[in-house]
């Protein structure tokens, strides 16, 4: 797709005020729907070519040949259009005799779509008013936008011609609402603790975290009722809050049987596991009525189950990180920039795989591959050396699971499932490995990764019309705090501090079962290891004595970015294996002296590079602008050498790439 990419926001606004204008006294639907539509995405939403972009009257079959009023293939949206004098909100008479909205007619059509082309999203329109449906929000209400009013909404149709756009709008602005509010919760409880030191800070991020997830519980369905912890809350007198919330906090962390039986005000809430609660040595602070204020007015009425937690894992780290408050703001990896790596180091094949099963003619080949494909999905295993709060984690997962939920649609058939429970769920975050060195980082990971899981568990009991339990919790991200570059990253455990051992063959392999424990594979090694280039690492500073022990015995290694010490200790563990991976890096490391030290050795091995994207400026969400310019490198060791390499570079609404033999 084409946009004008010299339309600004005022011209756009203009365009759209008099596209309104235009169409305000007019609405034939078979007359006028595709001048209609071909007039909004040309001159509202920028698309050069609209005719390429949207198909008109796309057959499709019921009990005869049926036509869809019109589809937009890049960014799923089934269109569904009706005359000026037809009322979207009623149910009218179908010529099979079937009375249906028109919204239940185009979902009609949608169950007879091929699973390559369902939609993501269903807009009604008669002329004069949208009706938009998010089918990956079962039982959603619509957002309406009228003719009238769209000079002031037309950004609300992004989406129409941008897929992510509107819906990580939305996912942001919540995310970040959600964080204020738990700075006004943090500052509400700060000046409680009588200390100041590391152990009452780190009492306060985890009572913090804590209350967050009961928020969280309580507007996804997890507890008994919608209020149960507010209502928890406000039971009690002031200076009995305080013993009612180690009392909860215990009682989370306790199964039903191991209860006080007695105790009528705990019932409401289950048992959670995952280490969330087990602390009960934590610091726990007076409350004063501002903070029940806080809690009961503030927190508990925003919708909590609604936030990203891709984005909310690294808003919540920042709230509560002392570093990112002093400088007024924080330091985020988008959703976007997330999926420049993980699209083309795995999912980009994974839903081509998905798409070429969808094509099988044969039923029953077609539920066997099906099958055979989720449990893949179930199997993949993922490292980021250096996750933070998560977010290539928590991405990857929703991103797995998604597609998962879409086989699952297809192996069940959207029936209900009856007989004994068989839960179908494959994709479970025991698959997510992650080396954070900040203990709190970790936790808010932790807490990143449960929150995604409740969330994409609700999608998957929409889809079967069943219930499956999240709590207590079964499974458990592997996320370990240490300094990733002092750590074996197959086994998870620290070793030596005082000097890292020679790269011996098979020292970081992690493809056996070594005597002394546990040792793990993994599929994909990915993330955005610390931007710390060569000159601004100080002689004696950790980082740099990092630096000294991966590196010794390379001649020029100190001239070398920090983030190299990552490739470094990637090469060494994936050495002679199929495990791929990508992180994102300062642009230096592939220019000058730099990309010569490193890359020359890593070519030399058998390393090559398997996708890039140049240069792009990465923005720091930090009143302190730091604009990094960074690329991101995909590599693997062996493999192909015919296969085709791609280079991505970034233009303003998409993506697009050169294919070349080799990159370098």
């Amino acid at each position: 797709m084409c946009y004008n990419s010299g339309m600004n926001q005022i011209e756009q606004a203009k365009n759209a005020s008099d596209f309104a204008r235009f169409w305000a006294d007019k609405g034939n639907e078979k007359q006028e729907c595709q001048r209609f539509w071909i007039d909004l995405l040309q001159n509202v939403l920028g698309v050069e070519s609209p005719a390429k972009y949207i198909e008109f009257e796309k057959p499709v079959k019921l009990t005869h040949t049926s036509f869809i009023d019109a589809y937009i293939a890049g960014t799923k949206v089934l269109i569904e259009q009706k005359g000026a004098d037809i009322d979207l909100h009623k149910a009218y008479k179908q010529s099979d005799g079937a009375v249906l909205s028109p919204y239940q007619q185009a979902k009609r059509y949608v169950g007879e779509m091929k699973a390559s082309e369902k939609p993501r999203w269903i807009v009604v329109c008669n002329f004069t008013e949208f009706l938009i449906y998010d089918l990956e929000v079962p039982n959603g209400e619509p957002q309406q936008i009228f003719l009238k009013d769209l000079p002031k909404e037309y950004y609300r149709l992004q989406f129409l011609v941008d897929q992510k756009n509107e819906n990580i709008r939305r996912e942001e602005e919540l995310s970040f609402a959600a964080g204020k509010l738990v700075d006004k919760l943090y500052e509400a409880l700060l000046p409680q603790y009588k200390g100041q030191d590391e152990k009452s800070l780190r009492s306060l991020n985890i009572l913090c975290v804590r209350i967050v997830f009961c928020l969280y519980a309580e507007d996804a369905g997890l507890f008994d009722t919608r209020t149960a912890f507010e209502d928890y809350i406000k039971g009690f007198n002031l200076p009995n809050v305080r013993m009612g919330l180690m009392n909860l906090f215990k009682a989370l962390d306790t199964p039903l049987e191991g209860r006080d039986t007695y105790d009528e005000s705990l019932k409401p809430f289950p048992y959670v596991n995952g280490g969330l609660f087990k602390d009960e040595n934590i610091e726990i602070p007076g409350f004063t009525q501002e903070i029940v204020d806080v809690i009961v007015n503030d927190c508990a009425p925003f919708n909590w189950s609604e936030i990203s937690p891709t984005i909310f894992g690294a808003v919540f780290e920042s709230t509560l990180n002392p570093e990112t408050r002093r400088k007024g703001g924080m330091h985020y990896t988008s959703i976007q920039n997330i999926h420049k790596v993980i699209d083309p180091l795995f999912m980009d094949d994974l839903k081509a795989e998905f798409d070429a099963i969808c094509q099988s003619k044969v039923a029953r080949q077609k539920t066997e591959k099906l099958l055979a494909f989720q449990e893949k999905l179930g199997s993949l295993t993922f490292l980021d050396p250096a996750c933070g709060s998560g977010n290539f984690l928590t991405e990857t997962y929703l991103s797995l699971r998604r597609l998962e939920n879409e086989v699952i649609k297809l192996r069940y058939g959207g029936q209900n499932l009856m007989g004994v429970f068989e839960d179908p769920v494959k994709v479970h975050i025991s698959q997510f490995y992650g080396i954070e060195i900040n203990d709190f980082a970790v936790t808010v990971a932790k807490t990143a990764l449960w929150i995604a899981e409740s969330q994409m568990i609700a999608e998957t009991e929409a889809i079967i019309s069943q219930n499956i339990n999240f709590l207590p919790l079964t499974t458990n991200a592997f996320i370990i705090e240490g300094n990733a570059l002092r750590m074996d990253w197959a086994t998870l455990r620290p070793i030596d501090d005082t000097a890292l051992p020679q790269v011996q063959e098979g020292l970081f392999s992690g493809f056996t079962t070594a005597a002394d424990g546990t040792r793990h594979q993994y599929d994909y090694i990915m993330g955005n290891p610390p931007f710390i280039g060569a000159r601004w690492m100080e002689a004696g500073s950790p980082q740099k004595l990092d630096m000294e022990k991966i590196f010794a015995g390379v001649n020029g290694s100190g001239n070398l970015d920090y983030v190299c010490a990552w490739y470094k200790r990637t090469s060494e563990l994936i050495k002679g294996s199929c495990t791929k991976a990508a992180f994102v890096s300062t642009n230096s490391i592939t220019q000058g002296e730099q990309a010569a030290i490193l890359w020359k050795q890593l070519f030399a091995e058998g390393f090559h590079i398997d996708f890039a994207w140049r240069t792009f400026k990465w923005d720091s969400e930090s009143t302190e602008k730091a604009h990094v310019h960074c690329v991101i490198v995909g590599f693997s060791y062996g493999g192909d050498e015919s296969k085709v390499r791609r280079i991505f570079n970034v233009t303003v609404n998409s993506r697009v790439f050169s294919q070349n033999k080799y990159l370098i």
